[in-house]
């Protein structure tokens, strides 16, 4: 019997997934482990010439 010759194997496309639904699901992921922004500093204004109520 001859020996066969190994043969690159190719990547193989998933069956079944559209490169639009790999897409959605790779954003996805990125969204969901994602922390969430720490809130910005709300900027008070301070009223210099408050005056106390009498």
């Amino acid at each position: 019997m001859p020996e066969t010759e190994a043969q690159p194997q190719q990547p193989h496309a998933v069956a079944g997934v559209s490169m639009h639904d790999l897409l959605a699901a790779c954003a996805a992921a990125r969204v969901i482990s994602t922390p969430p922004r720490a809130p910005e500093p709300q900027a008070h204004p301070v009223a210099e010439n408050h005056r106390e109520a009498a």
